[in-house]
């Protein structure tokens, strides 16, 4: 059984994250890509909700347990490699033919923050978790599309403050600063999730059409930045 499902409730998909914590590691990730891409091709949906089977974790981000030892052990190959697949994730979800929904229904950390930013629209429970990005106490530099999709979910004032200082944000001081459309309490957040992502009519070739049109900066930024940066000595992941 993978790491991530899906099932139809009219025209939406509902993608649930069944990786415990959501660590990323490959094959998390390539369990994600390949549901991504039986929604687009094998569905009619026209919009995505994902949230996560764990019952207080969105995602805790990348799996260091998995990662360190490649590390640790100068195997530049499967880091470089895990990073472009990372990429890939990010970009996927960023250019998806369908509005994409972040049922946020715990902590969402670090790499998962990231990701959630690729989003296009992101609710959060109000009465357990946390939005942050630790790698400020870590010592683990973004790379340049991992910042340019934080741009494109957080004020600048926001984002400055959650990368240097690893602050943890509330789902309501989210919804404050407009990083989440709704806070919601748990007992409520799929519904209103559904009912938003429900409403819904955007057909999939306007969608994609505006992705490429809305998001050139970011594109680069993951397509040709990042490479430069993942392939000089100045890459450091730990």
């Amino acid at each position: 059984m993978g790491q991530v499902d899906y099932k139809l409730e009219g025209s939406v998909a509902v993608v649930t994250l069944q990786g415990g914590e959501n660590r990323f590691n490959p094959d998390f990730l390539n369990d994600y890509l390949k549901t991504l891409d039986e929604i687009e091709f094998k569905t009619d949906a026209v919009a995505m909700v994902v949230t996560s089977g764990h019952e207080k974790i969105f995602s805790n981000g990348i799996d260091l347990d998995w990662l360190l030892p490649f590390i640790q052990n100068k195997d530049t190959a499967v880091s470089k490699s895990f990073f472009y697949l990372l990429n890939r994730v990010f970009k996927r979800t960023l250019t998806y033919p369908l509005i994409t929904i972040a049922a946020m229904n715990g902590h969402v950390f670090a790499g998962g923050a990231i990701w959630s930013c690729a989003f296009d629209f992101r609710f959060m429970r109000s009465d357990r978790g946390f939005f942050c990005f630790p790698e400020a106490d870590l010592g683990i530099p973004f790379l340049p599309g991992m910042i340019s999709l934080l741009r494109k979910a957080i004020p600048s004032q926001i984002m400055e403050e959650m990368v240097y200082t690893g602050v943890r944000l509330t789902a309501d001081q989210c919804a404050a600063h407009h990083i989440v459309k709704e806070a919601c309490h748990i007992d409520q957040l799929m519904e209103k999730t559904m009912s938003f992502a429900k409403n819904l009519k955007n057909n999939r070739a306007y969608v994609k059409e505006m992705r490429h049109r809305m998001y050139k900066d970011i594109l680069y930024a993951l397509e040709v930045e990042d490479i430069t940066y993942i392939e000089s000595e100045r890459f450091n992941v730990g």
